[in-house]
């Protein structure tokens, strides 16, 4: 037999399309030629796959070999082809049994000794990989990801020998259990909400944001919590479903920092410093690799110091904060990440950070102020559904919470899933999420209530977008409570999330 084929996964953003790889061996001076757009680590392969032959005791065939790797307008990229371009060397030759070679598909880089190196992505294979019916083939280190997705046959291999003895029915390769990993156990948070003391309005706004999903700006001179808040979100979140966590892992597979098993179902908290880029932000490259938003899928990502970003920097969000997806537009590809994130961001009232303190310290003008505050735009602003002030917490405070039971993560997110809960029966998403003509249907207001919404739009000048937001919230703090129907305390409640703070700003003027 001088032909071969086999299947493999090529890489494309968090999909994996299939590629068929090709071996065909004829007369003719020794060479080997790889065609169907292969980058430079893809041509490097016939070295190594050399080498692994040679050093696995295996003949390396002195004819003209031919490898096509189609469909041949996808890029191929990386060394995951090694391994089925050996195996399909091996087949063409006589050297491996290819009867049964089409029900598998192959991905792994090989050393020159013949061992199995991991690739990154392999969470993605194993999903397209189930979904095609086939068994999955790949290096023994990356089994323990790839055994996160359920019901795919996986073999996993530690070199090419031990590989090769499997298909010629020597000894067969052990089937990777999911027994073999402890995947059941509940996520692990290291961080408490009842590590913060007092600010009871700003522990309410995060459950009311974990319970609904929604995004929160937290206001305050420094000290006062806002970062310890932030990074106590997850722990008050509702445990990831299968699928969340499998969206989860997939985006962190194909990044460079790789995905780790302790990661799993543990929602994330990305936190850059404001000196990142766009491109950092949402994602980029020659070859385009998720950004922190997309790191963040599933999670909270927080965005300290606010203001101190670059403005082009904060309005490449605006598109993913309402669609939920990036697109990464390059001239010879193009990718999209899963951007599902819950924005938590904060700030300073003003360029000192002492704003409305009592003792006085502020001495910024009213422009300085607002040339600050100007730094963010206004349809950022608008896509923000709470506002809150954290201002500091006395120091009596600290001292009789010391002597009193302060709620945990744990009693907390018992509320936020219930609340959840609620959400997931009666529309099938969390509120957040929720279209115009949805809430229309699940936040019908009462003729008083209705009034005290539009007073609010009138008085406050809130949009149409800021409308719907505060609908929602309203929605929330309604199943919090859980009532059917909002009430005017709820809706009073979600507008005091909405009120822009002129407050400070009436004190700097004085």
């Amino acid at each position: 037999m001088s032909l071969a084929v086999l299947y493999s996964r090529a890489g494309a953003g968090v999909d994996a399309p299939l590629v068929t790889v090709e071996v065909h061996l004829a007369n003719g001076l020794p060479s080997l030629s790889i065609v169907g757009l292969p980058e430079a680590a893809v041509k490097e392969s016939k070295d190594r796959v050399r080498g692994a032959l040679l050093n696995s005791q295996f003949e390396f065939p002195a004819r003209r070999i031919t490898i096509n790797l189609g469909p041949a307008d996808l890029p191929k990229e990386g060394g995951r082809f090694d391994l089925p371009i050996a195996i399909g060397i091996l087949a063409a030759s006589g050297q491996l049994p290819g009867e049964r070679l089409h029900r598998y598909e192959f991905v792994g880089e090989l050393a020159l000794s013949g061992e199995l190196r991991s690739i990154p992505g392999v969470l993605p294979v194993a999903m397209k990989c189930r979904q095609a019916g086939r068994a999955l083939v790949l290096p023994l280190c990356n089994r323990a990801e790839a055994a996160l997705v359920d019901g795919v046959e996986l073999f996993a291999a530690e070199d090419l020998l031990a590989l090769c003895a499997h298909f010629s029915g020597i000894k067969r390769l052990p089937l990777v259990q999911e027994d073999e990993f402890d995947l059941s156990s509940e996520p692990h948070y290291d961080k408490d909400l009842s590590d913060v003391k007092g600010q009871h309005q700003a522990k309410r706004a995060l459950e009311i944001a974990a319970a609904g999903g929604h995004s929160l700006l937290m206001v305050g001179p420094p000290g006062t919590g806002k970062t310890m808040l932030a990074s106590r979100l997850p722990s008050i979140l509702p445990a990831m479903s299968e699928q969340e966590a499998l969206e989860s892992a997939a985006v962190w597979s194909i990044s460079p920092a790789g995905f780790s098993s302790n990661q799993w179902r543990c929602r994330p908290f990305r936190s850059p410093h404001h000196t990142a880029s766009a491109v950092a932000l949402v994602g980029g490259g020659s070859v385009p690799k998720p950004g922190e938003i997309s790191l963040a899928h599933r999670g909270v990502l927080f965005l300290d110091e606010l203001p101190e970003y670059e403005r082009k920097v904060l309005e490449v969000m605006r598109g993913p904060l309402e669609a939920g997806t990036v697109t990464i537009s390059r001239a010879a590809r193009q990718a999209e990440f899963p951007a599902q994130f819950q924005l938590i961001a904060a700030m300073n009232p003003c360029p000192c950070g002492h704003l409305g303190d009592p003792a006085g310290q502020c001495r910024c003008t009213l422009e300085q102020v607002q040339r600050y505050r100007n730094r963010i735009s206004g349809p950022i602003l608008d896509r923000i559904d709470m506002h809150i002030d954290v201002p500091h917490v006395p120091r009596q405070v600290w001292r009789e919470e010391q002597h009193e039971s302060v709620e945990s993560s744990a009693q907390v997110r018992a509320r936020v899933e219930q609340a959840r809960q609620c959400q997931l029966l009666r529309q099938g998403k969390a509120n957040h999420l929720l279209n115009n003509r949805e809430i229309d249907q699940v936040c019908a207001l009462s003729d008083s209530a209705r009034d005290l919404l539009e007073q609010a739009m009138e008085t406050l000048g809130l949009s149409a977008r800021a409308y719907h937001r505060v609908l929602r919230l309203a929605r929330t703090i309604a199943d919090l409570s859980g009532e059917k129907n909002i009430s005017v305390t709820h809706l009073s409640e979600a507008i005091r999330f909405r009120r822009p703070d002129q407050r400070q700003i009436g004190r700097a003027q004085s």
